[in-house]
């Protein structure tokens, strides 16, 4: 997994924190972790474009949350960055080996493909399960004040 998808992660929980309606410059939100805005502004074009985010342009502009943040899963966030496919891509070298037969699929057969698709599917669930409110919530129980204090430094900027 790219690093895109922990700065979206974190981005999207940061941007839980801004009020309604209120836009964050690509590059403020860059900020927050000593990010390259360019390359974060991708990321979050990215998210823009599969329905997580809105932009909006001009002097108050930025990004925000499409969503309410329970609306908006770890997994979203991953497939907008990384894709829909999978991990793991059984190549099918057991059809190259001696005792192979081009004809089976062993993306179904073999026990090392049937291992990985269980696991990523294990990973896709658990991911699904966990949106940005409750990553948000965990940061908030583990400290408290992290929501206002980073609101506070978001529009300080724009004060």
């Amino acid at each position: 997994m790219s690093e895109g998808v922990e700065w979206a992660l974190h981005t999207c929980a940061n941007l839980a924190w801004v009020e309604p309606g209120d836009a964050v410059p690509a590059a403020r939100l860059a900020a927050v972790f000593g990010l390259p805005a360019a390359y974060l502004n991708k990321q979050l074009q990215a998210l823009a474009r599969a329905g997580i985010l809105t932009s909006t342009s001009g002097p108050r502009g930025g990004f925000r949350l499409a969503r309410a943040p329970e609306a908006i899963s770890a997994l979203d966030v991953v497939v907008a960055i990384e894709g829909a496919e999978d991990a793991f891509r059984c190549a099918r070298i057991l059809a190259d080996s001696p005792w192979g037969d081009p004809a089976v699929d062993y993306r179904a057969t073999c026990a090392i493909s049937q291992t990985m698709r269980r696991a990523e599917l294990a990973w896709r669930r658990e991911l699904a399960g966990q949106s940005i409110a409750d990553i948000v919530g965990a940061v908030e129980r583990r400290n408290p004040g992290t929501g206002e204090r980073l609101r506070r430094w978001l529009t300080a900027a724009r004060a």
